[in-house]
This record gives structure tokens, sequence and C-alpha cells, in this order.
């Protein structure tokens, strides 16, 4: 399942990764029998790089099947919960001992008409897109627009 937060990764860099490195493991208490626990790190271009960790079997503190998020850019980072908790903060160029000072950032509510709603949100984009003919926005096809 972890492809689908790949594809959400690649979504937000607007390219496709140039090399990656994966371990997969089976933990002592996983119920599966194989492929239940990775951790993986994707290289894209321009100095863009995403790190991937998740397991099926993990015991507590549950995530979303949208995963937890961490962005971090040169002017700040953002954290995402997978559900509803939004979280921002941006470096101010005032250096604090090793970092630069940071402000937390009022994030704004999420607009109605951008295609939200989870699954259900998902199903009703493919299926105004099959009514359509319009493409949908988790498209299965490349992308001409990104460039590798």
């Amino acid at each position: 399942m972890a492809v689908h937060t790949f594809d959400a990764a690649r979504y937000m860099v607007n390219g496709d990764p140039k090399r990656v490195f994966c371990l997969e493991w089976e933990p002592a208490n996983s119920w599966y029998t194989q492929g239940s626990s990775a951790t993986a790190v994707f290289e894209f271009g321009g100095g863009k790089v995403f790190t991937y960790c998740g397991s099926w079997c993990a015991d507590g503190f549950r995530s979303s099947w949208e995963a937890g998020w961490r962005i971090i850019g040169d002017r700040g980072s953002l954290i995402w919960d997978g559900f509803d908790e939004l979280q921002a903060e941006a470096a101010r160029p005032v250096r604090e001992g090793l970092f630069d000072r940071v402000e937390p950032i009022a994030v704004p509510p999420l607009d109605e008409s951008d295609r939200i709603g989870g699954h259900l949100g998902v199903i009703q984009d493919f299926v105004r897109a099959v009514e359509s003919g319009t493409d949908p926005e988790t498209r299965g096809a490349p992308d001409p627009k990104i460039r590798s």
C-alpha cells in the first residue's frame, strides 16, 4: 500500500525518482508472512528527497491510510497527521544557537471546492471524470506535464 503514499510524494515534488533504496522486513510480532514493514529513500532531481517508513503490523499510534507527513522546505516545515491536523512553522533569518528561529503559521482551512473528501472524494472524482471525459486528480497514466 505504500505505493499510494509514494504517488502522493511524486505529485507534490512534480517529478519521478532518480534512485531508490528500500529495506523490507518482517517484525517478530507480525501476523503476515512477508513484506509488512519497509523503509525507503527516494531521490528526486533538484535535491528533493522523500523518505518512507511504514508497517502493517505496528502496535500503537495508528496512522491514517493517507499516512503522516512531515514536509521540510528551505523556509520552514509542515506536519500533517493524515487526518485533520495541519501544523506549519516558518524559519526566520535569526539564529538561535544552531538553528534559525521558527514561528508558527496559521494554516488556512481547506477549500471545499479543492476536491477533498478522503476515499469517498476520490471515488466521486473518478465518477465525475468518467461522466465528463476529464482527467481525475488521481490518474494512473503518466502526466505529460511532468518531465523526468
